[in-house]
């Protein structure tokens, strides 16, 4: 039954696309993480800044609560609309609107996927570097939502550094223009960085300048099997003492044996415990040379054992394919997933008492984890078995989270690395952040969102 409230929302704004069929409120109610079932009350489509406020104040004054929604890629459920909230999709706004050459920043609507911002800034002979295997369908609102970072912070950082302004209806329906574009800007508190990373909690962004930087002007891709874990993080020392690397991944026998599976080349003939995708600069002989004085040298210590070098673009995307494509490989188990990170400096000891924990409290379930290991960032998969029950599966599972986040709290490290609190991790943001810290964090929601319409129930 439509609600009537969506009949008065649809006669305020004749213009606005709106929806209530069952496919798209389901298709539009979830994330990637398929633990809640879809309930939002329709689905809106916002064309421009004016609808996206209209819907805003509409909401106050109808005391509907608003799910923002990009192309829900995130693991959270930061994205999911389970109780009758009306879902703002940015899918309509989705377009490029600015380039400016002396600045070197791309203005984007909300709604435009990764990959089309990346594709536009080389039409410019420039990178948008933000890069993870989710590119063409994650969109640039929901990554400067969750900060997302992805394969290449070692080299660039996360989202948070290549925001160079910001425009963000808050939860009472004002438009803020935040930061402009500025280099510099020391004028008071800069609430652009408040919106990055509040899982829409605070406002809704429609519309981002980004800065744009220049390319590498060559990069090379190698492939290592490491016999152990403890000689990962000798490889990664090794690796950035004498390259300049834009990327340093691991993952594991298990999660290449899915990538296979699902048509990843694996060019040894050996099956190895643990592997390592690095990308780098590889401009000049001399940075070749040192690619294979490295190699040599980490064959030498027994740190790896076999290695293929990418002799072109295809082998090298082949190359990466093994580890961008894990998390779609792994999606029928419908998995459970940890995300968390550390400081560099403790991500050996926390993976040994993270394999320890494991091997105790999973000994019948099969665990496939990887990571961004340069950035102090693992994720964790636990397979839920074809039989298990999933509310039973679930259960078990938090309850291997909890122990989990203790062993986070002995190494200072974080429950949520990339993918925000959202509903999932909500129970232990306290892990993180001291009661000092969430209680600022809830007045401030309470200065953006004075009625609670933004996202409620997430982060906080």
């Amino acid at each position: 039954m439509t609600d009537p409230r969506v009949t008065e929302l649809a006669g305020l704004l004749p213009g606005l696309k709106l929806s209530i069929d069952a496919g798209d409120l389901e298709h539009h109610g979830r994330d990637w993480t398929r633990r809640w079932t879809p309930a939002p009350m329709a689905v809106a489509f916002p064309a421009d800044i004016a609808e996206v406020q209209a819907i805003v104040r509409w909401a106050n004054g109808a005391s509907v609560a608003i799910v923002p929604s990009g192309g829900r890629t995130g693991l959270s459920g930061g994205a999911v609309a389970a109780r009758g909230e009306l879902v703002v999709s940015l899918d309509r706004m989705n377009r490029v609107l600015g380039f400016d050459p002396i600045d070197r920043t791309l203005t984007v609507q909300p709604g435009i996927a990764l990959e089309a911002v990346q594709n536009a800034a080389r039409e410019h002979s420039l990178i948008y570097p933000v890069d993870f295997a989710a590119r063409g369908s994650c969109q640039i609102g929901g990554n400067i939502a969750t900060n997302a970072g992805g394969i290449r912070v070692i080299r660039y950082g996360n989202t948070r550094q290549w925001v160079a302004g910001l425009k963000v209806v808050t939860g009472h329906g004002e438009l803020l223009d935040l930061n402009r574009g500025l280099v510099k800007n020391a004028s008071g508190y800069d609430l652009r960085h408040l919106v990055i990373g509040s899982e829409g909690t605070l406002g809704i962004v429609v519309e981002a300048t980004l800065w744009l930087t220049s390319p590498p002007l060559q990069t090379q891709v190698m492939l290592l099997a490491v016999p152990a874990m403890d000689a990962l993080m000798k490889v990664f020392a090794e690796a950035r003492h004498r390259l300049r690397l834009e990327a340093f991944e691991f993952f594991t026998d298990r999660a290449l044996a899915h990538v296979k599976a699902h048509g990843g080349q694996d060019p040894f003939d050996t099956v190895h415990p643990f592997y390592v995708v690095t990308e780098f600069d590889a401009a000049d002989e001399a940075a070749k040379d040192a690619a294979m004085a490295f190699f040599e040298l980490c064959v030498g210590e027994g740190w790896v054992v076999d290695g293929v070098i990418a002799s072109s673009d295809a082998q090298a995307s082949s190359l990466w394919r093994l580890r961008e494509g894990i998390t779609e490989s792994l999606a029928r188990h419908r998995p459970y997933k940890n995300d968390v990170s550390v400081r560099i400096a403790a991500v050996p000891a926390f993976m040994d008492d993270m394999q320890r924990l494991l091997a105790v409290e999973y000994p019948d379930f099969e665990v496939v984890w990887f990571g961004h290991i340069g950035d102090g960032n693992l994720h964790i998969n636990v397979l839920k078995p074809a039989g298990l029950d999933n509310d039973a599966f679930v259960a078990q599972c938090e309850h291997v989270t909890s122990m989990l986040v203790e062993t986070l709290r002995r190494h200072e490290g974080s429950i949520s690395a990339e993918h925000g609190i959202g509903l999932v991790k909500k129970p232990w943001l306290s892990s993180v952040r001291s009661p000092g810290e969430i209680a600022l964090m809830r007045g401030i929601k309470a200065v953006w969102d004075p009625n609670g319409v933004m996202n409620p129930g997430k982060l906080l």
